[in-house]
């Protein structure tokens, strides 16, 4: 009974016009006033910040703020998939004929998360990493892999919470939710970085201007307010990092596993 009312109530408020005027309030110069309040709520270590508190305009000013320089070191090896993100670890495993099974007691399919893409083919028996990000952590999407964009895509959906309630007790939020998806190729293959709005996200935006080619570590895009990530990669083109498991944490920047060379 008490999933059942919680569950209501998230439907009641994950209305695109709540997330609009949620947002507008987190843009306005009076959220500023909030901004030292969320970071002691919230843990945020106000020293990695690029600026003092006091030079952000608001309170989406200061979320989607850069980090200090050399604060989020890139790993270099050659072949390496990278987080794109700081978060944590809600699902990982390989795809099963289309299948991405168990997030949270729950079953996906590429073609949905892909909103029916004819690419979601070459992902059929690919790998997946869930990777959420709380409000505590630094909101900045970037490149897992050094390639070139060869495809975008905006999926217009809901924002519901992307959070353990949300994956746990809502119908399928990664395929239901908005998604920015992005599909770089790089030279072991493909990946898509499926960037999936939730609940008072008022927008997921790619930085500007957006480069064609891309670094690994380079910036992607980023969101307003708390979301997560969907990293899938090709079929048969990754090994996984082997001491990551469902519940690990990661930093932009550290490595998930190693594409395969190809013959």
């Amino acid at each position: 009974m008490k999933t059942s009312l919680f569950r209501l109530l998230t439907e009641l408020s994950s209305r695109k016009s709540v997330s609009r005027a949620t947002g507008a309030f987190a843009k306005s110069r009076t959220s500023r006033s909030l901004i030292p309040r969320f970071a002691r709520t919230y843990g945020i270590r106000i020293e990695e910040a690029e600026k003092p508190l006091h030079e952000y305009g608001s309170l989406n000013d200061f979320f989607t703020r850069r980090l200090k320089p050399g604060l989020r070191p890139v790993h270099d090896a050659p072949d390496t998939l990278v987080s794109p993100v700081d978060a944590l670890i809600t699902g990982m495993g390989p795809i099963r004929e289309g299948l991405i099974l168990n997030v949270k007691g729950q079953d996906y399919t590429v073609e949905e998360l892909l909103n029916h893409s004819p690419r979601l083919v070459n992902y059929t028996n690919g790998f997946y990493y869930v990777l959420y990000l709380s409000p505590t952590d630094y909101h900045r999407i970037h490149s897992p892999v050094n390639g070139r964009i060869i495809e975008k895509e905006h999926v217009g959906g809901k924002v519901y919470p992307v959070n353990e309630f949300g994956l746990r007790h809502m119908r399928r939020v990664l395929s239901r939710n908005e998604r920015l998806i992005t599909y770089v190729q790089h030279e072991h293959g493909e990946v898509a970085v499926v960037k999936v709005g939730a609940l008072n996200v008022s927008s997921i935006r790619y930085v500007d201007p957006l480069p064609e080619q891309l670094e690994r570590g380079g910036e992607l895009a980023y969101f307003e307010f708390g979301s997560t990530v969907v990293l899938l990669t090709e079929n048969g083109t990754l090994n996984c990092r082997p001491d990551l498991n469902v519940g690990s944490k990661v930093k932009m920047g550290e490595p998930l596993g190693t594409f395969l060379t190809r013959s």
